[in-house]
């Protein structure tokens, strides 16, 4: 049997709880959808801004001092278009996000920032290209929908590897199927 498991949600201990789920709600519209005592003391809050998910996302207390390392490499969260990326950047430095960077990784859009516990967190979304990952390049996300499309797609087609992404799309189906 094959499997292909779906990210679901993410769970992150927090110093803070009401702190995070304050900024998680301002900034990126999640809602608590249930909140109570775990085991081993714990109290957890479930955040969703879907109603076919009661939870996308878990705040849990009890988070150690990691002596200036933070476990968590970043927590993502898809948005649906440059404007609400804009809004996402603008929301997030609103409430206190540090860290911002605003990077095209040619097939996607990202603002990536530190919530108040330090912890990375990016928006952002699907463009139509395909370039060989990791890759990233600073855009401004000021800039208008047509022309940051307009730029993204002028340096995707000059990356080597590039590929519109229902053909990178339909190549990975196929690897998947064998």
């Amino acid at each position: 049997m094959t499997i292909h498991a779906r990210l679901a949600h993410v769970g992150v201990y927090a110093h803070d709880k009401p702190k995070l789920e304050k900024f998680y709600s301002d900034v990126l519209g999640l809602v608590v959808t249930d909140s109570g005592p775990g085991r081993n003391g714990v109290e957890l809050t479930f955040m969703s801004s879907s109603a076919s998910n009661h939870h996308q996302f878990v705040l849990v207390t009890g988070r150690p001092d990691t002596s200036g390392f933070n476990p968590i490499n970043q927590i993502s969260f898809m948005v649906d278009s440059l404007s609400q990326l804009r809004e996402v950047h603008n929301r997030a430095l609103g409430n206190g996000a540090t860290g911002m960077r605003i990077t095209c990784h040619g097939n996607a859009w990202s603002c990536y920032f530190m919530d108040p516990e330090g912890n990375t967190v990016e928006a952002y979304l699907d463009t139509p290209f395909h370039v060989p990952q990791p890759h990233g390049v600073p855009f401004d996300i000021s800039k208008s929908d047509d022309v940051i499309f307009a730029e993204t797609e002028a340096h995707c087609r000059a990356t080597p590897g590039f590929m519109m992404m229902d053909e990178y799309q339909k190549m990975m189906a196929e690897k998947l199927a064998r």
